[in-house]
């Protein structure tokens, strides 16, 4: 399951683990303008990780998530002008 709000300043996406076993705790995605966060709450450490992306790394992440094994460079978009 999963929730979507729209902040003033960010897009932020929750991922609930759902299910029987194992489960681990909410992530939660904070997408800026700039870079994007990712959140997890550690209960053994009682702190919250974060991990931040540039927006070019979160549209590498994007893009490999479909592809083959493998070492790729996304294209370099051409400036119109």
């Amino acid at each position: 399951m999963f929730s979507i709000e729209h902040d003033f300043d960010a897009t932020v996406v929750t991922l609930v683990d759902e299910g029987t076993l194992h489960l681990q705790e909410d992530v939660i995605v904070s997408a800026f303008d700039d870079c994007v966060t990712v959140e997890q709450y550690d209960p053994r450490l009682d702190t919250v990780h974060r991990v931040t992306l540039s927006i070019s790394q979160m549209q590498d992440l994007v893009a490999a998530v479909t592809m083959p094994e493998g070492v790729y460079r996304r294209p370099e978009s051409t400036p119109k002008g």
